[in-house]
């Protein structure tokens, strides 16, 4: 599973079963299910790892919203029990608004960008 992590929205990928394709899943709202709400698509979609899209400036330093996604890493790896990861990312709503134009869902498209990035650094370190 991929997330982009967002104040009001929080965009969802995930793989297919061989862990080899990013694909949009669903934008969920930012609010008090939202843990409840990841944990029912890890069940029913048997997720094995959450990557995290660690949202960097333009230098690679941590944004204002890390203090954010290590809140939300540390309450999935607490509710989950599974990996939780993260994944360097710069704009990646901005990168999928530019291949797909403002669309819906343009947040599960950024969380697939993230996701597609970590499964393609695995898919380099096996090579």
């Amino acid at each position: 599973m991929g997330i982009d992590y967002g104040k009001k929205r929080v965009g969802i990928a995930l793989s297919d079963e061989t862990g080899t394709i990013a694909m949009p899943y669903i934008v969920l709202k930012n609010n008090e299910e939202l843990i409840k709400n990841i944990k029912e698509i890890c069940i029913e979609r048997d997720v094995q790892k959450i990557v995290i899209g660690l949202s960097l400036d333009f230098k690679g330093r941590p944004n204002f919203i890390v203090s954010d996604t290590d809140e939300l890493k540390r309450n999935l790896e607490e509710e989950l029990k599974i990996p939780v990861v993260y994944e360097p990312e710069v704009l990646t709503t901005v990168e999928a608004g530019r291949l797909q134009g403002k669309i819906k869902n343009i947040d599960a498209s950024a969380a697939a960008l993230i996701l597609k990035s970590f499964i393609e650094k695995q898919k380099n370190d096996i090579i």
